[in-house]
């Protein structure tokens, strides 16, 4: 009887790895969607100096009148990537939270640090509209994205396969 439940309970294990699979490839499609949109942003978008957010005395206050400026009232491409960067976070953090009570190990590890990279990219795209879209932090976005990418790619290489 212990062997069928140990069985049973390896059974849904192994179903809950099966649906964090597709989960952490939505995630990984969802940062090189948002990166892309990012780049048009980059190139194509002049955030103005005077907005409200704009050179904030306070970094957290400062930057939801931003965010929400930025997808209120900016440039279309700006609005899509500020909701779909609010989206992108929402998911990696879920993603991670689902890895981590899955007892994915490693997989689990890199989700969390993916999660991690994901919020830091989004901390510097609110950098980048606090303080007038400074290269720095539009680099800095890019770079934390890749790397979120990468640590998506090494949790789908880590996370058993259905057999």
């Amino acid at each position: 009887m212990a062997e069928a439940s140990a069985g049973g309970n390896r059974d849904s294990t192994l179903s809950g790895t099966d649906g964090l699979r597709p989960m952490t490839l939505v995630a990984a499609v969802l940062v090189v969607i948002q990166a892309a949109i990012g780049m048009v942003v980059n190139l194509y978008v002049t955030v103005p100096a005077h907005h409200p957010g704009a050179h904030p005395a306070n970094y957290f206050s400062g930057s939801v009148r931003s965010v929400t400026w930025a997808i209120g009232s900016g440039a279309i491409s700006l609005a899509v990537h500020g909701a779909l960067g609010l989206a992108v976070i929402l998911f990696a953090i879920t993603v991670a939270l689902r890895a981590m009570r899955l007892r994915t190990g490693w997989a689990a590890a890199s989700l969390v640090l993916g999660a991690m990279l994901a919020i830091g990219a989004g901390f510097n795209g609110v950098s980048f509209l606090d303080f007038g879209g400074q290269n720095v932090s539009s680099l800095l976005m890019a770079l934390l994205a890749l790397g979120a990418l990468c640590c998506y790619l090494l949790a789908l290489y880590l996370l058993p396969s259905r057999r």
